[in-house]
């Protein structure tokens, strides 16, 4: 039997492959089951009642969490959702299953109409979709996910099939979504930044007409606490934007340019584009490991890292600000996102140590008076420790916050912050965020990412950033 063979056929009898820590524990394994009672076949739902498709950003978490039970299911989670692709590039931030009820989620396919609406942006014909993205978390994904089993990887063609699609979606984003002029990529809605309910969206969202009420129904309330959820006047807002950019044919631009259509919203995002070059760096490792140099792709993420803080730091309040591509100007509201940027390799060591100060004062209180971050500033007038986005606590955030405290040596915050996540994920039985101050559940139980990056952290323990390639 060849190599292909025999890790294949190891794999299919039985996929799911348990490799615990030295020490098993039970926090692992009741992870190991929210992945496996989420699984559908061939994707990982966030949450089997609120959330019942695959999202795109959630998938590559799932992956990344996936790759220490079941490397061939790891690869599996992101070649569903690439396959999804749209042809200019695109990745599309929901992959809508069939089987589920229409009114269990909304917006519905009906309501994004890809296969129409999206034909001339090249949506795929035999799944729907959403027409917007999220934030570009897939190469390191993928990196990640080979580095958990190299010889499965390889014997797939797993890399060699993923680097022409992963390529084309940064392309996109480079291109068609640089619409400041500045080389960032810019987000059209709010739900493409990945932190939908954020107060850093409500200054650029108050040139929104909001959809009429009576147009649409909320299915998210029937889960959850209008008290925990965007308001129904940000709700309208998301929809007007929604059905603007599928009614342009999903067509990027600012004012006409580039070809594209009018935008009432569009913001550069620092985590959003920290992610695209945490990527980049990533997409560079997977071209070296096909036989390229990646040098150009190092590159790319340097320059990249150069237009991030010339366009979004403010050195003042060492933090990192989204910016108002339609106004020119930096939207005053500190979120996680700011702290993000952590993440990059090479950012500038006064950088590093200022946003490490901003994460421990009192805007975030990290190590403090919290021990997650919270998603907004304590301080802020917007601020509610239980309303989404608005103040609670995140663990894909936290997991981003922790490697990049340990990416720049900051080993005795980054081992707290583990400690923390891992703690919080056990007690809330796996939230989907929670109050930053207690650790009082919210939103869904039984969240993929959560349980997902619970299993990377067990995993990597307290290694070395370089250690966790």
């Amino acid at each position: 039997m060849d190599r292909t063979a025999q890790l294949t056929a190891r794999l299919t009898e039985r996929e799911f492959v348990y490799d615990p820590p030295p020490t098993r524990s039970s926090l692992h394994l009741r992870a190991a089951r929210v992945l496996e009672d989420n699984w559908t076949g061939t994707s990982t739902v966030p949450s089997r009642g609120l959330y019942p498709h695959q999202w795109s950003w959630d998938s590559a978490f799932i992956a990344i969490g996936l790759r220490h039970l079941s490397p061939l299911r790891a690869q599996t989670e992101l070649e569903t959702l690439l396959a999804a692709q749209w042809d200019d590039g695109r990745i599309p931030h929901i992959v809508f299953n069939p089987s589920v009820p229409l009114d269990a989620y909304f917006p519905s396919p009906d309501f994004w109409r890809s296969s129409t609406a999206g034909r001339a942006a090249g949506a795929p014909r035999t799944v729907q979709t959403s027409g917007i993205v999220q934030p570009p978390v897939h190469a390191l994904a993928a990196w990640l996910v080979h580095c958990s089993d190299p010889g499965l990887s390889r014997a797939r063609g797993f890399l060699t099939r993923m680097y022409p699609r992963l390529a084309a979606w940064h392309r996109y984003l480079l291109h068609r979504r640089d619409l400041g002029g500045g080389s960032l990529a810019s987000v059209v809605h709010p739900w493409e930044q990945g932190m939908d309910n954020s107060p850093c969206w409500d200054l650029p969202l108050s040139r929104v007409t909001p959809a009429p009420a009576r147009s649409f129904r909320r299915a998210d309330l029937d889960h959850g606490s209008a008290e925990d959820r965007p308001t129904d006047l940000d709700y309208g807002r998301y929809v007007r934007l929604a059905t603007d950019y599928r009614d342009g044919e999903y067509r990027d631009g600012l004012d006409g340019r580039q070809g594209g259509g009018r935008s009432e919203f569009a913001v550069e995002d620092p985590s959003f584009n920290a992610l695209l070059i945490a990527s980049e760096h990533a997409l560079a490792r997977i071209a070296q490991e096909l036989g390229a140099t990646g040098t150009a792709r190092h590159a790319r993420a340097e320059r990249l890292t150069a237009a991030l803080i010339d366009r979004l730091w403010d050195p003042a309040e060492g933090m990192f600000f989204s910016r108002d591509v339609r106004a020119g100007s930096l939207i005053p509201e500190r979120s996680v996102s700011g702290l993000i940027p952590l993440l990059l390799p090479t950012l500038p060591r006064d950088i590093v140590e200022a946003l490490v100060r901003t994460a421990a004062s009192k805007h975030f209180g990290l190590g403090g008076t919290t021990r997650l971050v919270p998603s907004y500033d304590l301080l802020g007038e917007a601020f509610d420790p239980h309303r989404y986005w608005r103040g609670p606590a995140w663990f894909n955030t936290g997991w981003l916050v922790e490697r990049g405290l340990r990416t720049h040596g900051e080993r005795g915050r980054a081992d707290a912050l583990r400690r923390a996540v891992l703690d919080i994920a056990d007690t809330s039985g796996f939230a989907e965020y929670v109050d930053p101050y207690t650790g009082e559940a919210c939103g869904a139980t039984g969240f993929g990412w959560t349980a997902a990056l619970t299993l990377d952290l067990l995993h990597t323990g307290t290694a070395k950033g370089g250690d966790r390639q």
